[in-house]
C-alpha cells in the first residue's frame, strides 16, 4: 500500500487553512496544518513533507523568516516551498520570496486549479524519490546480505537481479511519464530541475544493477 505524502499548510488565519484543505483534498494526501512559523518548524522536526504552502504575512515570524529557518536545516532544506500572499509589492517583493528559497510565489486570490496542479507535481516528484530511495536501500541490503531477507531463504543471484530490475523499471517508467508531462506543459523550472535530478539518480541505480549482471566487466559499484 502506497504511503500518502504529507503537505504542510502554514497560515495564521483558520479560514485560509480551511480553504487550502478544500482545494487540495482532491489530491488524497495528508494535509497538516500550522498556524504560525514556529508551529511549522516544530512539525518539520519529526515529519517529512512533499511540499510546504507558506503564507507570507503572519504575526511574529513571517513567511520569509520561516523559510530561512527551513533552508538552514539539513533535514528540510530541499523541501519545495510555495509562498502565498495577499499583497503584491511588485518585482522586489517577489524576488525576496525566491531569494528566501521558494519554488513559486502566488498572489491571492489564486486559481484553485492552478494551485492544485502545482502542488500535485511536487507530490509526484516526492513519491518517485521515495520509491527510488526504497529501491536503493533494497539493493544495498541485498548486496550486503547476500540476497537474504529477514526470515526467508537467500535468493539466487539471477532471480534477485531480475526482481530488482523489474522494481526499478516500474519507477523508471513512472519517472519518464512525469518528465514527459512536465515537458509538454509550462512547468515550473524548479519542478523540471527536480525531475532531472530524479532521472540522474535512476540512471545511476540502473548502472549499478547492470554492473552486477553476469559477464559484466565492472565490479559492484557503490550505491549512493
Amino acid at each position: 500500500m502506497v504511503q500518502k505524502a504529507k503537505i504542510l499548510l502554514v497560515d495564521d488565519r483558520p479560514e485560509n487553512l480551511l480553504a487550502l484543505e478544500a482545494i487540495l483534498s482532491a489530491l488524497d494526501q495528508t494535509l497538516v496544518r500550522a498556524s504560525s512559523g514556529e508551529e511549522a518548524l516544530k512539525a518539520l522536526l519529526t515529519d517529512d513533507f512533499a511540499v510546504i504552502l507558506l503564507d507570507v504575512q503572519m504575526p511574529g515570524m513571517d513567511g520569509f523568516e520561516t523559510a530561512a529557518h527551513i533552508k538552514r536545516r539539513e533535514r528540510t532544506r530541499d523541501i519545495p516551498i510555495i509562498f502565498l500572499t495577499a499583497i503584491n509589492h511588485g518585482p522586489h517583493h517577489t524576488f525576496r520570496g525566491y531569494a528566501a528559497g521558494a519554488v513559486d510565489y502566488i498572489s491571492k486570490p489564486f486559481d484553485p486549479w492552478v494551485l492544485r496542479a502545482k502542488v500535485s507535481v511536487f507530490v509526484e516528484l516526492y513519491m518517485k524519490n521515495c520509491q527510488l530511495r526504497e529501491q536503493a536501500a533494497l539493493l544495498r541490503l541485498q548486496l550486503e546480505g547476500g540476497g537474504r531477507a529477514a526470515g526467508t531463504e537467500p535468493k539466487e543471484p539471477a532471480g534477485l537481479l531480475a526482481e530488482l530490475s523489474a522494481r526499478l523499471a516500474a519507477v523508471e517508467e513512472q519517472a519518464e511519464a512525469l518528465s514527459k508531462q512536465l515537458g509538454d506543459e509550462s512547468a515550473d523550472a524548479a519542478a523540471v530541475a527536480t525531475a532531472a535530478h530524479l532521472e540522474r539518480k535512476l540512471t545511476g541505480l540502473r548502472r549499478a544493477l547492470d554492473a552486477l549482471e553476469p559477464g559484466s566487466s565492472e565490479g559492484p559499484p557503490a550505491v549512493t
